[in-house]
């Protein structure tokens, strides 16, 4: 089974996240960008859906300290935020995120459908 990451503050969140992905992912589950960046390197996953709106750190720093490490420097990594504002997808991908999910998730084939296209793509 494949690993994905999902880095999200909500426990609520996190578990619609699970609820949608755990029968067809391994999943690790980060309940900050601190603790996401402590375990990813070690964990390894395929893929991460990251938060925008995170305590301490948000999810652009993340991301960016995430892709310092080599072993995760070629990883998709996904912008899953309420930031659904007009521009907000633009911004999010020209920051490095290889792509762009809104909360509410509304559509869970999209959700996976990102992920299996993304899963695709990095081999």
């Amino acid at each position: 089974m494949r690993r994905v990451a999902v880095v999200e503050d909500n426990p609520d969140n996190r578990l619609l996240v699970r609820a949608i992905l755990e029968e067809k992912y391994n999943l690790c589950e980060y309940a900050s960008g601190r603790e996401a960046i402590a375990k990813a390197p070690r964990d390894l996953p395929e893929l991460i859906l990251l938060d925008i709106s995170l305590p301490e750190m948000d999810g652009t720093e993340v991301l960016e300290r995430l892709r310092a490490f080599r072993a995760l420097e070629k990883v998709p990594v996904v912008a899953l935020t309420a930031h659904a504002m007009v521009g907000d997808r633009e911004r999010f991908l020209a920051a490095g995120f290889d792509d762009y999910i809104p909360k509410p998730i509304l559509d869970p084939t999209h959700l996976v459908g990102v992920i299996e296209s993304l899963l695709a793509g990095a081999g």
